[in-house]
């Protein structure tokens, strides 16, 4: 998400808050692709030709992954929800036009269905020397692709606040992200390999919550005063206060087939994080679990997608994730006409009903039996809606 010039929507969920906070629930997107082959449809190295045909139009919106098969996309920041399909069917539309005229295709899961990291080239530059040089075959083995989501909250303190009771949704949220089944050509039996792979990386996961933003701060300068990291950006959780952006980002998604569900997924987490900050300036806590309990429903959700359990602390017992869904959407919803995101938030139910991209990927592989079937069918539903 780059900084830009945005004013906050005049429809708020906040009067109050809208008036007093510039920024206040803003969006950035970010998505990550696969540089992909028609012939052979495994990926192909030609992240360096996208991005010198590219300087001109995608400009900063555009950037390298340490593969050079991948390659990301960000939006400026987005007045609304609105704002943020507009730029995110933008960019997809020149970074496609962009691949079309080097004879390739982009597509969009969390995982390649086949293509083995270790014929991946490493895009060359100091960053990723440096992060190959400490991680080692971690990171030159860490071939998954992401959706990032920024919401915009001024306030670090009250973001610090926001961010540890939003912690208990991100497995809701991650579940119906789910987008990413298959690894090296085998069907992994997770509806999301990548946060597997992802989460052998330091400082992963759902972080712990954090009593003030200065216990935070100073947690932060102790992993540099030690040469845990160099910046605070190599703090990669699932969920961070962004260490150079006023945003909480969420960090748990798959990278999404359709656009439409990359922006219902951009809608959820800006009406939580409204719903919350309502809760907040209402005096009204949420409680605050432990992430030893949230990464049993991180782990369930990896596994078993929308169709298996997750925990209910407060009740404790098991709920079909559907149904928890279903609760979350209830929780957010007084928040989502002042948003203007009503529309968006109803393709949830959608995806619901026919699957996240887990299971449809899933389903052409059953139907086919090919893998490579599965790549097009991933290359064709990324280029539906334009």
């Amino acid at each position: 998400m780059k900084k830009d010039s945005a004013k906050v929507p005049a429809k708020s969920v906040a009067a109050d808050a809208t008036a007093s906070k510039g920024g206040l629930f803003t969006l950035g997107v970010e998505e990550e692709f696969q540089i992909v082959d028609p012939q052979t449809r495994d990926l192909r190295a030609h992240i360096e030709q996208i991005l010198s045909d590219g300087k001109m139009t995608l400009r900063e919106s555009v950037k390298p992954e340490m593969h050079q098969s991948v390659v990301e996309l960000g939006t400026a920041i987005c007045t609304d929800i609105h704002d943020a399909r507009r730029q995110v069917i933008n960019l997809r539309k020149q970074l496609f036009g962009l691949a079309r005229k080097k004879g390739l295709v982009i597509a969009s899961a969390g995982t390649h269905p086949f293509a083995n990291w270790a014929d991946q080239k490493i895009t060359e530059g100091e960053r990723y020397k440096v992060i190959i040089e400490d991680l080692q075959q971690i990171a030159r083995a860490n071939l998954i692709f992401g959706l990032h989501v920024h919401v915009g909250i001024p306030n670090r303190a009250e973001a610090i606040e926001i961010m540890n009771m939003a912690r208990y949704f991100l497995p809701h949220i991650f579940a119906l992200s789910t987008n990413s089944p298959f690894w090296i050509g085998s069907n992994t039996g997770f509806k999301s390999y990548r946060i597997k792979l992802f989460e052998r990386f330091p400082r992963t996961g759902i972080p712990d919550s954090f009593d003030s933003l200065s216990e935070y701060e100073d947690y932060l300068k102790l992993l540099v005063k030690t040469n845990c990291i160099d910046n605070a950006k190599k703090i990669w959780w699932d969920m961070r206060v962004h260490p150079f952006f006023d945003t909480l980002e969420f960090r748990i998604c798959d990278a999404q087939m359709r656009v439409d569900e990359t922006i219902a997924l951009t809608a959820l987490c800006q009406a939580l994080v409204a719903k919350l900050y309502r809760m907040m300036k209402g005096n009204i806590t949420f409680r605050n679990y432990r992430s030893r309990l949230l990464n049993e429903n991180r782990w369930r959700a990896s596994r078993y997608g929308v169709d298996g359990k997750l925990i209910d602390f407060g009740k404790q017992t098991e709920v079909p994730t559907r149904e928890l869904i279903g609760e979350l959407l209830e929780f957010v919803d007084e928040v989502v006409d002042d948003l203007g995101s009503r529309e968006e938030m109803d393709y949830i139910h959608h995806m619901l009903r026919v699957g996240t991209g887990a299971d449809r990927q899933l389903e052409v592989y059953k139907r086919t039996g090919d893998i490579k079937q599965v790549v097009d069918y991933i290359v064709e539903e990324t280029h539906v809606g334009f």
